[in-house]
């Protein structure tokens, strides 16, 4: 049962990412089959048990992204809206297929999904659940990691998130204002 589910949602998202890539030529249809994407990509997330992942994904991948899309290609005229895309270079389609492989074979070196003998669940995650609340006066161990452990990189993470905010203001702001 696990496998056939992992087996479904992997086809689900090569068969979108392909499909928003390659087959379609109309940038409507390309929007909305990657916001099908980023649900599916989601609903892998939730699968694997990353309910936080899962849902950053649905609202900003799935659900804001797809509609700041859909608000530029209705202010884009309608002769613009269809893709002239030159055939994929030989490198890329040669070259992706062989970094999957490559990638696939890296990842039996990986710890097996869930294994109690694995370094973080050895070495870290005992350290965190002990010393938790003595550290932080935080009763969720999941809190004090995220903001008292991990404090300072959370503040790097909304500084990017704002810098990229401030960035994209002033590429999209009227030219003279």
């Amino acid at each position: 049962m696990m496998y056939s589910v992992n087996i479904v949602l992997l086809l689900l998202l090569v068969l979108t990412a392909a499909s928003a890539t390659f087959l379609v030529k109309e940038l409507m249809s390309s929007v909305f089959i990657l916001g099908s994407y980023s649900f599916f990509l989601a609903l892998v997330w939730a699968w694997l048990g990353a309910v936080d992942v899962a849902f950053v994904e649905a609202v900003i991948g799935a659900g804001l992204a797809t509609v700041l899309f859909l608000i530029t290609l209705f202010d884009t005229a309608p002769k613009d809206s269809r893709l002239r895309r030159p055939p994929p270079p030989l490198a890329g389609v040669l070259g992706l297929p062989m970094l999957g492989l490559l990638l696939l074979l890296a990842a039996n070196d990986l710890p097996r999904f869930g294994d109690p003998t694995s370094p973080p669940n050895v070495h870290i995650s005992p350290v965190y659940l002990q010393q938790s609340y003595a550290d932080t006066l935080t009763p969720n161990v999941v809190t004090s990691v995220l903001m008292d452990y991990r404090g300072f990189d959370t503040l790097i993470e909304t500084v990017v998130i704002f810098t990229a905010g401030i960035a994209c203001a002033l590429l999209l702001k009227e030219p003279g204002s």
